[in-house]
């Protein structure tokens, strides 16, 4: 049965010129105990750092995604070898908490464990980032790549401000929101520093920086820098605006792309502040988020509709369709709507991923027809 149009036609929307291809463009990532089940993919320090596995795990994978979900366009670099410096198809932000001061647990089926190095004072305790043990293993890397392949791809998860805080400190850090606010934003200021070192680093070498972060950021033809903010579900949104929203706004007038990643189950509570960052082009909505209510805020703002891995375990096919369908509905502009669903574990069936990647070809399709929402 086809529903009633509810929007006006298509020629009413704002086309977006940054798009590569198709409207709502999507993405999948699963969990690395999903591709150690089905691929034998280990994770260990040796996927992150050794240049063989490194090409050969990176091309694995999209043989796997090819072979289960190619019909949808899914694994089209099969058949290459891609110097690909990071873990592209796994969410794993570790490197900048390391390169700072913090140990890493690697493992064969889970992505890194970050162990906090609580720290005592507010303090970047290295002199140069690139003189670090961290950063020379990551360089070695690169170097070996580079002399074999002649160029490099992708990008490493540079995580965020108070994510790396976090792994720094431990939960000190909020105590120092009221206790030592100055110091705290000058700490702030820091890290921020840093990011922006080894991101426009990495940007030099691969031109990119945040296809680690999500991948939907690779449909754009201009590479997105991606802020992480999953931390931001624990602080308020006064102490967002007093102590991190100005490094947002700083980062949104120098890096065009310029977006934000929010994971948590309540990224409608800071709209409102978002909406002060002068460019926010790119907006991951975490699972649970009032859709709705941030297009009001953010008229403008690409927004990258999360599903939940979690959920998405035991819903049926049609829940999941229509989830998709009313999440892009209330998004209001398919010119400005992505989907994705991240870090899926060994649980999900085949069926609920080609039941997402089929709605969302649908939706293209009946969008492209003038006939929304089935």
């Amino acid at each position: 049965m086809k529903r009633r149009k509810e929007h006006s036609i298509l020629s009413d929307y704002t086309n977006n010129s940054g798009l590569k291809a198709d409207i709502l463009p999507f993405d999948i990532v699963f969990h690395p105990s999903w591709w150690f089940k089905n691929t034998g993919i280990t994770f260990d320090e040796d996927f992150f750092y050794h240049p063989l596995k490194r090409i050969e795990s990176e091309r694995k994978m999209e043989k796997e995604l090819y072979n289960r979900f190619g019909m949808y366009g899914l694994g089209k670099d099969r058949d290459k070898n891609i110097p690909v410096i990071g873990a592209v198809h796994n969410a794993a932000g570790y490197f900048l908490s390391e390169l700072l001061g913090c140990n890493t647990g690697f493992f064969e089926d889970a992505p890194p464990q970050v162990y906090p190095a609580y720290h005592e004072e507010l303090k970047i305790q290295i002199g140069d980032i690139f003189k670090t043990p961290a950063f020379k293993k990551l360089y070695s890397l690169l170097e070996k790549l580079k002399i074999r392949y002649g160029y490099l791809s992708g990008d490493i998860n540079w995580s965020g401000i108070l994510n790396i805080a976090l792994d720094l400190q431990s939960e000190k850090i909020f105590m120092d929101f009221f206790e030592k606010p100055e110091e705290t934003k000058k700490y702030f200021r820091d890290i921020f520093q840093v990011i922006e070192k080894v991101t426009t680093y990495i940007q030099k070498e691969t031109g990119t920086t945040s296809v680690s972060v999500n991948r939907v950021v690779s449909h754009f033809k201009k590479p997105i820098l991606l802020h992480s903010e999953c931390s931001h579900v624990m602080i308020s949104v006064e102490d967002y605006e007093s102590f991190l929203l100005p490094f947002d706004i700083e980062w949104s007038r120098k890096f065009r792309p310029f977006g934000i990643h929010y994971c948590g189950a309540d990224p409608h509570r800071m709209a409102k502040s978002y909406a002060k960052i002068p460019n926010l082009d790119f907006l991951d909505v975490g699972w649970g988020g009032d859709v709705k209510s941030i297009r009001k805020y953010l008229p403008d703002t690409f927004l990258n509709i999360r599903l939940s891995p979690v959920e998405i375990i035991n819903q049926t096919n049609e829940e999941i369709r229509d989830i998709i369908i009313q999440l892009v509905k209330d998004s209001g502009n398919p010119f400005l709507t992505g989907v994705c669903c991240i870090n899926m574990d060994d649980k999900v069936e085949d069926e609920k991923i080609i039941t997402i990647l089929k709605t969302v070809e649908s939706l293209r399709k009946n969008y492209g027809q003038n006939n929304y929402f089935f």
